[in-house]
């Protein structure tokens, strides 16, 4: 009996390695497509939001949800479709971000209050948070790789370094740190799994 529960345990273990291992594929292969296709990618993020907003104002219609956090949850869409506005670029410190956060934490407050009191199956409440609360701001997250491959424009607000004429030099030597997504699992890809060593004949 003692065998096949370790036995269980163990095979408990692997699958959960599968199952990680399946979401940084599929995380890692959806960030090199959205640095690829930048301009489809804002349409696809636009449509979620847009979708999020019709279906906050459906569970406002037709579900017994508090007022405050589907009003809440809107105003946080309506961030997000402020933050889009600079896509591929991400100003951490302008209003819309900063709201969006704010917002989206005080939504994930109203929901767990709400939901700790009021039973709902655990079906319906992950379907809300994955949904309401968590499908834009990771949509946001995959595409935070999405202007490293971006040529500068007028859109890019940091200053340049020394001699700003020289806008080409200046963008390629700013480029040597990447912190997007995409980066992180390139360098997990070169420190964790085994490299192929060419034989030299």
């Amino acid at each position: 009996m003692w065998f096949l529960y370790l036995l269980s345990w163990i095979g408990i273990v692997i699958q959960i390695s599968f199952v990680i291992l399946s979401v940084a594929a599929g995380l890692y292969y959806v960030a090199e497509i959205v640095e690829e296709y930048t301009v489809f990618t804002c349409r696809i993020i636009r449509i979620l939001i847009l979708v999020t907003m019709a279906i906050h104002g459906g569970l406002f219609l037709f579900e017994d949800l508090p007022a405050s956090m589907i009003i809440c949850g809107i105003v946080s869409q309506v961030m997000h479709l402020l933050v889009l506005r600079t896509f591929p670029f991400f100003e951490l410190a302008s209003l819309p971000f900063i709201g969006s956060i704010v917002f989206v934490t005080i939504n994930h407050y109203l929901a767990f209050q709400h939901f700790s009191y009021v039973y709902f199956p655990f079906s319906q409440v992950l379907a809300y948070f994955t949904i309401c609360l968590w499908l834009v701001p990771f949509s946001f997250f995959v595409s935070l790789s999405a202007n490293e491959n971006v040529l500068p424009t007028l859109a890019e607000t940091r200053p340049l370094n020394a001699d700003e004429s020289d806008v080409v030099t200046n963008y390629f030597s700013r480029r040597s740190k990447r912190y997007g997504l995409l980066s992180f699992f390139n360098y997990a890809k070169e420190s964790i799994l085994p490299q192929r060593v060419k034989k030299a004949f």
